[in-house]
This record gives structure tokens, sequence and C-alpha cells, in this order.
């Protein structure tokens, strides 16, 4: 993982992981916005852009590298985590593994009931798959469907010629044959979910089960919204509805 970072380290930290096939720079909007309030660091998931050549290998094993990470540079605990998609999934790893790591978590769009046929998908149909990924007018349609705004396609196109296949087949298993841990029942963080109205069955499914297994946590449905649709599009909305959050009293 590479860690990127804003000025202000007395500010409180705000940790934010961005989805599969992003980076960083998906999040530059939400830290323009954060930046005068808060230090922001937002983690570049390994196998993703400047992170390319360090191979991902699992969601549990990132969970593990940001634990570490919060552990050396900030004690054990941040004021807030928050992730979307895979990064979403990540930061639900890490308050399984951790109960106290942070005060404040945002969970957008986590997938935590494993996809059926996930771990069937042929050898062949991955390799063809990585090829279509470098062709640019794959990448278009693929930006779209991530919701990825039209300012920042040049920049999601290069980073998708920088994905290794080990690292694509890895993060296609790990997303979705991700499940759900017991232990994060345990955690004392305050939690707010986010799942976007129009996003799949099984995308508000997972939102309605961590919302039920996180005691006291809040379940926000985007209106209108597709998988990450709030975050990536609607930044200045993603920023007041965190904000207002962090604001409530526990």
């Amino acid at each position: 993982m590479i860690f990127k970072e804003t000025e202000n380290k007395e500010f409180p930290t705000i940790i934010l992981l961005h989805g599969g096939g992003l980076s960083w720079w998906s999040l530059k909007p939400i830290i323009e916005l954060l930046k005068n309030n808060f230090h922001v660091v937002t983690p570049i998931i390994d196998g993703h852009g400047e992170a390319a050549k360090e191979t991902f290998v699992s969601i549990e094993n990132s969970a593990l590298k940001l634990i570490e990470y919060i552990d050396d540079q900030y004690n054990g605990k941040v004021f807030a985590i928050g992730g979307l998609s895979i990064g979403a999934q990540i930061v639900t790893e890490v308050l399984s593994l951790r109960n106290n790591i942070t005060e404040n978590a945002i969970i957008e769009s986590a997938l935590v009931y494993p996809m059926k046929g996930a771990a069937s998908m042929t050898i062949p149909t991955y390799k063809l798959f990585y090829g279509l990924i470098k062709k640019r007018w794959f990448s278009k349609l693929q930006s779209k469907t991530l919701c990825v705004p039209d300012k920042m396609f040049e920049q999601y196109y290069d980073d998708s010629l920088k994905i290794t296949k080990e690292s694509l087949i890895n993060i296609t298993l790990s997303n979705g044959n991700y499940h759900l841990k017991n232990s994060i029942s345990d955690t004392k963080s305050r939690v707010l979910v986010i799942v976007g109205e129009k996003e799949l069955r099984i995308m508000k499914k997972s939102g309605i089960r961590l919302h039920e297994a996180i005691a006291d946590s809040e379940l926000y449905i985007a209106p209108n919204m597709r998988h990450g649709g709030i975050s990536l599009l609607y930044p200045e909305q993603y920023v007041t509805l965190i904000a207002n959050f962090f604001n409530k009293k526990k």
C-alpha cells in the first residue's frame, strides 16, 4: 500500500479507501472538501495505480496492512475510516479484526455475501477480461459502470493499463468471495452504512445485513444512486452526509 496524505496532521485523521479499479485520485474532490478540517489519508490499495507493482493478495491482507499503518502512525486509533466497494470491504474487515481502531466508520457499497460462481470462473475467462480492460472502448464502458466522472476517465484508463493479471484475478476472487465475520458485531465504532437505491439486490441486501449486524449503526440508502454514485459523482452530498453523521451525539 502507498499512503497519500494532506498536511495539517494536528487535525483529526480520516482514512478513505478507493474502490476497485480506481485509486486515490477518485477521492480528490472529497479531499478538497475535507482538508481544511481533517488530516486526510488516502491509501492506494495494492495492485492499483501507483501501487500496481505490488500484487493485490486479498481483502484480509489489505486490512492487516492498514491496521499495521494505523498502529505505526497513529498509535492504533484514528477519527474515521471510510471506503467504497472493495475499499469498504477492507474497512469492514478492519472493524472485524480490531473493535476500537476508529471512532467512526463509513462503509459504502460493501459486498458481504459471496457471489455464486465467483470461484468457478475459468482462466480463459480471466484472460479475456484482462485483454478487454486494456481496450479504450471497454474501459469507457467500465468507467460508466463504476460511476467514474468523465473528467477522471484518462486517469482511470491509464491505471487500467497498469494492473497485472494476477492482481486482477485476486481482486475479483477476493471481492466476490468475501463474507462478513461475526466479530463485526463487537466493534465499538460508530458506523454509517451507505448503499445506492439503484444498486444490485445483493448489494442492498449486504447493506441491510451490515446494519443489522452492527448495533446502533445507521443505514443510508442513497436515492437514485448506483454503485459508488454518491461519493464519486456527488462529493459535496457525500461530505455533508458524513459530516452530519460525525456531528451526531453517540
